[in-house]
Protein backbone atom coordinates (compact mmCIF):
# COMPACT_ATOMS: atom_id res chain seq x y z
CA UNK A 1 0.00 0.00 0.00
CA UNK A 2 3.14 2.11 1.31
CA UNK A 3 4.52 1.39 -2.23
CA UNK A 4 1.30 2.22 -4.22
CA UNK A 5 1.09 5.68 -2.68
CA UNK A 6 4.47 6.72 -3.06
CA UNK A 7 4.31 5.79 -6.76
CA UNK A 8 1.21 8.09 -7.19
CA UNK A 9 3.25 11.09 -5.44
CA UNK A 10 6.25 11.09 -7.68
CA UNK A 11 3.69 10.58 -10.85
CA UNK A 12 1.73 13.57 -9.49
CA UNK A 13 4.45 16.19 -8.88
CA UNK A 14 5.87 14.80 -12.89
CA UNK A 15 2.54 15.57 -13.81
CA UNK A 16 2.78 19.14 -11.84
CA UNK A 17 6.03 19.69 -13.66
CA UNK A 18 5.32 18.63 -17.28
CA UNK A 19 2.05 20.97 -16.67
CA UNK A 20 4.40 23.98 -15.35
CA UNK A 21 7.00 23.42 -18.24
CA UNK A 22 3.82 23.54 -20.77
CA UNK A 23 2.55 26.66 -19.79
CA UNK A 24 6.02 28.24 -19.56
CA UNK A 25 6.45 27.21 -22.95
CA UNK A 26 3.26 28.82 -24.38
CA UNK A 27 3.91 31.82 -22.54
CA UNK A 28 7.30 31.93 -24.41
CA UNK A 29 9.29 31.80 -21.11
CA UNK A 30 11.18 28.57 -21.64
CA UNK A 31 12.56 26.91 -24.39
CA UNK A 32 13.51 23.45 -24.43
CA UNK A 33 15.29 21.00 -27.31
CA UNK A 34 14.83 17.64 -26.57
CA UNK A 35 17.80 15.14 -27.30
CA UNK A 36 18.41 14.27 -30.97
CA UNK A 37 16.69 17.59 -31.85
CA UNK A 38 19.61 19.91 -33.86
CA UNK A 39 19.25 24.08 -33.75
CA UNK A 40 21.66 24.04 -36.45
CA UNK A 41 19.64 24.29 -38.74
CA UNK A 42 17.93 27.54 -37.66
CA UNK A 43 18.57 30.69 -38.57
CA UNK A 44 19.60 32.93 -35.99
CA UNK A 45 17.93 36.52 -35.88
CA UNK A 46 20.89 38.19 -33.51
CA UNK A 47 24.73 37.43 -34.02
CA UNK A 48 27.64 38.69 -32.55
CA UNK A 49 30.10 38.88 -35.34
CA UNK A 50 33.07 40.65 -33.76
CA UNK A 51 34.00 42.43 -30.81
CA UNK A 52 37.03 44.91 -30.98
CA UNK A 53 38.23 46.34 -27.12
CA UNK A 54 39.92 49.44 -27.12
CA UNK A 55 40.29 50.45 -23.53
CA UNK A 56 39.29 47.97 -20.33
CA UNK A 57 35.85 49.67 -20.48
CA UNK A 58 35.47 50.61 -23.71
CA UNK A 59 34.45 48.63 -27.06
CA UNK A 60 32.63 48.44 -30.06
CA UNK A 61 30.77 45.02 -31.25
CA UNK A 62 29.27 44.61 -34.60
CA UNK A 63 25.89 42.75 -34.38
CA UNK A 64 23.72 41.13 -37.16
CA UNK A 65 20.36 41.52 -36.54
CA UNK A 66 18.24 39.77 -38.92
CA UNK A 67 19.20 41.43 -42.27
CA UNK A 68 20.94 44.68 -40.95
CA UNK A 69 24.40 44.79 -39.67
CA UNK A 70 25.43 47.27 -36.79
CA UNK A 71 28.18 49.01 -35.29
CA UNK A 72 27.80 49.31 -31.41
CA UNK A 73 30.12 51.46 -28.71
CA UNK A 74 29.85 50.31 -25.21
CA UNK A 75 31.05 52.42 -22.38
CA UNK A 76 30.74 52.67 -18.88
CA UNK A 77 27.86 55.11 -19.66
CA UNK A 78 25.65 52.85 -21.96
CA UNK A 79 25.97 52.20 -25.51
CA UNK A 80 25.44 54.13 -28.99
CA UNK A 81 25.01 53.29 -31.83
CA UNK A 82 27.82 54.24 -34.60
CA UNK A 83 26.58 52.67 -37.93
CA UNK A 84 23.84 50.69 -39.81
CA UNK A 85 24.14 48.64 -42.88
CA UNK A 86 21.41 46.83 -44.57
CA UNK A 87 21.93 43.45 -46.13
CA UNK A 88 24.79 41.05 -43.99
CA UNK A 89 27.88 41.68 -43.36
CA UNK A 90 30.65 38.96 -44.01
CA UNK A 91 34.28 39.10 -42.23
CA UNK A 92 36.70 37.47 -43.97
CA UNK A 93 39.71 35.86 -41.36
CA UNK A 94 42.09 38.29 -43.06
CA UNK A 95 39.43 41.00 -42.23
CA UNK A 96 39.77 40.02 -38.15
Amino acid sequence: MDLIQDLLKVIAVLGLLAAALWWLRKRGLAKITLPGRSRANEKKSLEMLDRLPLTAQHSLHLVRCVDRTILIAVSPSGCQLLEQTPGVMRLEEGQR
